[in-house]
């Protein structure tokens, strides 16, 4: 017996595949006869008989078909008779990308208006509380999300230009320093510049404090946060939920060649401290209150006006339906990946990917030995390629006996294709119980979390605009996330002290138009380089992979980083990694597995493997300039810093902005002297006119 198929049927209908091939399927040549799965195919000569014996299976909400040969020798015409088979299959079962239906929520409710398309979806949201909340978001943010991804030529303009002579009649309610529109990673930062003295207001569109995802992290990167002064160590150890002992990354390989199978890589210091969102934004408020800072919750941004001397924002408080009009120095966007200010800076390449990403926070219902809270599932897959996408599951434990649990996908954005929250969420509930045993009727709920996690494929520091004059991007709205855990807020967290420097520095010389806002990014050459491992995790859309292809990819790589010290993978995944060592592991990568080369020329195509090939000779010409100069040059500037800035500001930025590059940029900040910022204090004046709580 030998296999000499494997494909996947897109379709969560198995019982029809099955169904079909007993009933409509016709081979060219032999007997046909049904079988419990699926059908076997004689031949006969003579006294001899040969058989092709096909069947087919369900996981992970779609289906899988086999084909083995029950001979000595390959069967005549049997070559002809696999490729009809295919044809056949993907005529009848094409792969359709489900569009959510429109609704009207004046005349249903959200659960009445997805019963019939999401039926395990609905179901659950109703046991999750605030589910009809929050599966209402799901489905705004996934209308909003295609909308961008459709038209990203023409993008809703939000933002203007006005001229030195415009005037606008209607009074101001207050100027600020800054304005932040966003209040997830937003008020981390607003906090930081809020403590630096600044006046500084953030609109959120939801209530404050509410998160539809958890976030965790290792303690050595939330350090930035306590060197910055935002928080100490007790209050750190406040917000922790859960500190697990090791944490895993496993991919499905029943189906991989031997070169392509791994063993289990061990990271017991990535991710493995899970952070209480809802805590740390509670404890974030506090403190940017403390500091004179502003929140205006429930207050949706509509527009803004940039002006040579400031920038007027346009809100509106929609419990009240009023509208609010402020004005700043300077506008942050941190509205993540839905951000309209976003699109419109970039057009048609306002993000090259996304990770689409579903799911929940479990309090309890899982029988004892599911899964131990002492250890983290940091990514994992239990199939192959379904429906068009490689799917991942992320498992971390929570506060008590909490899981929060998480499924997602790599996916290049296409218009016909944009990735779909409420498909992942039917995924979600639907195949939970084969990555984990559990009875989900047995479970309780506790929150949905969700979200799109946007990629950019950078091939060079300056090919994606994140400010214009008097407005920067920060976060996921300048799809700042390493290109492996997609993650906006190990990112931000790490980036921290290099873009509160570089603002405070263009802030106090006032050097806010876009050529000074531009060098404020956190781009590393050596994160850009590593795209492509992204890239390789994706089904392009309109293709057809052997259902393998990316588990084998990912097990060829992790399989690399788990015979290396441990000290290479957690830098790895933390953005850390250096051009020698990144060299070494493709090298043995290659050597390990070498149809990857191949593999990868077919994902990626020639175009994408010329903009990575630009990508590393970027990396490497960046990490000879970081060895010549990242030692020695940081430090000098610094020195340097008492005459040449107050004479020179813009020369002054420029040069940070370069060393920040040749340290942080390339996955060592420790080379980077720590940012001697200056806390000014700022007496808290009067309540502002307006004030949400």
């Amino acid at each position: 017996m030998k296999e000499i198929l494997y494909i996947e049927v897109p379709t969560p209908d198995t019982a029809s595949l099955k169904t079909w091939l007993q009933t409509e399927y016709q081979p060219e040549r032999g007997e046909k006869i049904s079988a419990a799965a699926g059908c076997r195919v004689r031949f006969s000569r003579g006294a001899l008989h040969s058989e092709l014996s096909m069947f087919v299976w369900s996981v992970q909400r779609t289906t899988y078909l086999k084909v083995f040969r029950w001979a000595e020798q390959a069967i005549e015409g049997e070559d002809r008779i696999l490729q009809n088979l295919i044809s056949d299959i993907r005529a009848y079962f094409p792969q359709i990308y489900p569009e959510p239906p429109k609704i009207d929520l004046s005349q249903q409710t959200i659960f009445e208006a997805l019963a019939k398309d999401y039926p395990q979806t609905v179901h659950f949201f109703k046991k999750i509380p605030n589910g009809e909340y929050d599966l209402t978001r799901v489905y705004w943010w996934e209308q909003r999300w295609r909308e961008g991804v459709r038209n990203p030529q023409q993008p809703r303009q939000v933002i203007f230009s006005t001229s030195p002579s415009s005037n606008d009649a209607t009074p101001c309610q207050t100027s600020f320093d800054l304005i932040y529109v966003g209040g997830a990673l937003g008020i981390i930062h607003a906090a930081v510049m809020a403590k630096l003295g600044y006046r500084v207001l953030l609109l959120e569109r939801l209530p404050f404090g509410r998160m539809n995802r958890e976030w965790n992290i290792s303690r050595s990167e939330f350090q930035s946060l306590i060197d910055l002064g935002l928080f100490t160590a007790t209050e750190f150890e406040r917000v922790i939920a859960h500190e697990y002992q090791d944490g895993f990354h496993k991919f499905f390989d029943a189906n991989n060649p031997p070169q392509a199978k791994a063993q289990i890589l061990h990271t017991p210091t990535v991710l493995n401290v899970a952070i209480d969102a809802e805590k740390l934004l509670k404890l974030c408020g506090e403190k940017f209150r403390e500091f004179g800072g502003e929140i205006w919750d429930e207050t949706e941004f509509q527009r803004a006006e940039v002006g040579e001397q400031q920038v007027t924002v346009y809100a509106t408080h929609l419990p009240t339906a009023s509208d609010r009009r402020l004005t700043g120095r300077l506008l942050v966007d941190a509205m993540g990946t839905a951000s309209p200010i976003a699109w419109q800076l970039n057009g048609g390449r306002a993000f090259d990917s996304v990770c689409p990403t579903v799911g929940a926070v479990i309090e309890d219902g899982f029988e004892p030995g599911v899964w131990d809270s002492q250890f983290g599932d940091v990514l994992n897959s239990h199939g192959d390629i379904s429906r068009g996408r490689q799917l991942i599951w992320e498992l971390f434990p929570a506060y008590r006996n909490e899981l929060t649990i998480y499924l997602f996908h790599y996916h290049q954005a296409q218009p016909e294709n944009p990735g779909s929250l409420l498909e992942m969420y039917e995924d979600f509930f639907s195949i939970l119980p084969e990555y984990r045993r559990c009875d989900l009727e047995k479970l309780t709920w506790k929150k949905a979390t969700f979200g799109y996690i946007p990629g950019h494929f950078s091939v060079g520091s300056r090919d994606r605009t994140i400010a214009f004059d008097r407005l920067i991007a920060i976060g996921d709205a300048a799809s700042l996330q390493s290109p492996l855990v997609f993650t906006g807020f190990g990112s931000l967290v790490r980036n921290l002290s290099r873009l509160t420097h570089l603002l405070d520095t263009a802030l106090r010389h006032d050097l806010l138009k876009a050529n000074h806002l531009n060098q404020i990014r956190a781009y590393q050459s050596n994160v850009s380089v590593t795209w492509m491992f992204s890239k390789g995790m994706m089904v392009p859309t309109g293709q057809v992979l052997p259902p393998e292809r990316i588990n084998s990819m990912l097990n060829t790589f992790f399989d690399v980083l788990a015979t290396q010290p441990p000290d290479v993978a957690d830098a790895f995944i933390k953005d850390r990694v250096s051009w020698l060592r990144f060299n070494q592991m493709a090298l043995v990568a290659a050597r390990k597995n070498p149809a990857l080369i191949l593999w990868i020329w077919q994902m990626a195509g020639a175009k994408d493997l010329m903009r990575w090939f630009g990508n590393y000779l970027d990396f490497g010409f960046n990490a000879l300039l970081s060895w010549l100069f990242s030692s020695w040059l940081p430090g000098l500037l610094f020195q340097m810093q008492p005459w040449l800035e107050p004479k020179f500001p813009g020369l002054w930025l420029w040069l940070l902005a370069q060393s920040y590059a040749l340290t942080y940029g390339m996955g060592r900040p420790q080379a980077m002297p720590r940012p001697n910022l200056v806390y000014r204090s700022q007496p808290v004046e009067e309540p502002l006119a307006v004030r949400n709580s």
